[in-house]
């Protein structure tokens, strides 16, 4: 039996409904489409004017306010943000791909984040109706402390969830400064706001694992716990290569995050979205406990890879598991 779920039932708040649009946001992030298209920006866009969840983006912004921890957090990400880049330097650094990568491990042990990882980037993962000049993306994951997100969906976690975001941020303004002064140019991607790319496909393509129930990437050294950027670049980066290990049957069998979610917004079984069958979260049902909320990450907290010194455990349960299957099949 799953535990009582202290936010069920979960009712929205009318003022908030109001400034819902008469578009589904599943329709519009392709649930239920056969064929492939690139993704449109459903929320989180720099102009909410722009999107037809625009009023609810907006309608966010009036949750706490004045929550003291959110309000500084953000002014810390806008300074990030509003940081210029160095200029780009004329002669290129000329490094072999994988001296560039080693060299990238700098800022994973100087602090700045716990992952990166690059790859090519596939066209496919820019949002409809954006493009780059660049070749390559650099993906970086910032890991957030176990026992502040576990507070979710307090205020405490939602100002945990902006400091990793902040994190994010520098270390990808760092990564692109450090490219451009090195004569290769370089554009940074930060969230929470949408970019020109969805940062999700680009980082289990580099390796830093697979996609779980919840919607959100699960790695077995961060578990779900953390927050993504990316860096977009020529610099001939070596490909860190993908590294599933087993997720989905786990997941399959596992239910904490649906009887964890408020809205019971995450479906039991894969569907398919904009031609692939994957993991989806009911944006409908989601987004407005999540705005209520000022935030969420429950379901981050609840999954049990996001426990510390659990994830690598597990996955190495399911490595030897996949092992002895393997060798029935022989």
């Amino acid at each position: 039996m799953p535990k009582a779920n202290p936010h069920r039932p979960f009712t929205p708040d009318p003022a908030q409904m109001e400034c819902a649009p008469d578009v589904s946001g599943n329709a519009i992030n392709g649930l239920g489409e056969e064929e492939f298209r690139r993704p449109d920006i459903v929320y989180w866009a720099p102009d909410p004017d722009t999107i037809p969840h625009g009023r609810l983006q907006r309608w966010f912004y009036t949750v706490n306010p004045d929550e003291p921890e959110i309000v500084a957090e953000r002014a810390r990400r806008k300074e990030i943000l509003d940081a210029p880049l160095p200029e780009l330097s004329e002669r290129p650094v000329e490094r072999s791909p994988g001296a560039w990568l080693e060299a990238l491990q700098q800022y994973v042990s100087a602090g700045h984040c716990e992952q990166v990882g690059a790859t090519a980037l596939d066209r496919n993962w820019l949002f409809a109706g954006h493009d780059t000049p660049f070749s390559n993306v650099i993906v970086i994951g910032v890991q957030h402390d176990y026992a502040a997100i576990s507070e979710a969906p307090k205020p405490g976690a939602g100002a945990e969830v902006m400091r990793q975001y902040s994190r994010a941020a520098f270390a990808a303004k760092a990564i692109a400064g450090w490219l451009r002064r090195s004569g290769w140019d370089a554009d940074p991607v930060t969230g929470p706001m949408a970019g020109k790319i969805t940062l999700i496909p680009p980082a289990i393509a580099c390796g830093f694992g697979e996609l779980g129930k919840h919607g959100s990437l699960i790695t077995p050294e961060m578990g779900a716990s953390f927050r993504l950027s990316a860096v977009l670049t020529d610099a001939p980066f070596a490909s860190t290569p993908p590294q599933p290990f087993g997720l989905d049957d786990f997941c399959m069998n596992c239910r904490i995050c649906e009887d964890a979610c408020p809205p019971d917004a995450i479906f039991p079984e894969k569907q398919t979205v904009r031609g692939e069958e994957k993991w989806y979260v009911d944006f409908d049902k989601c987004l407005p406990f999540f705005n209520q909320t000022h935030g969420c990450a429950i379901c981050i907290a609840e999954c049990p890879w996001s426990r510390p010194g659990v994830g690598a455990k597990l996955a190495d349960k399911l490595a030897r598991r996949a092992g002895r299957l393997a060798a029935v099949s022989k």
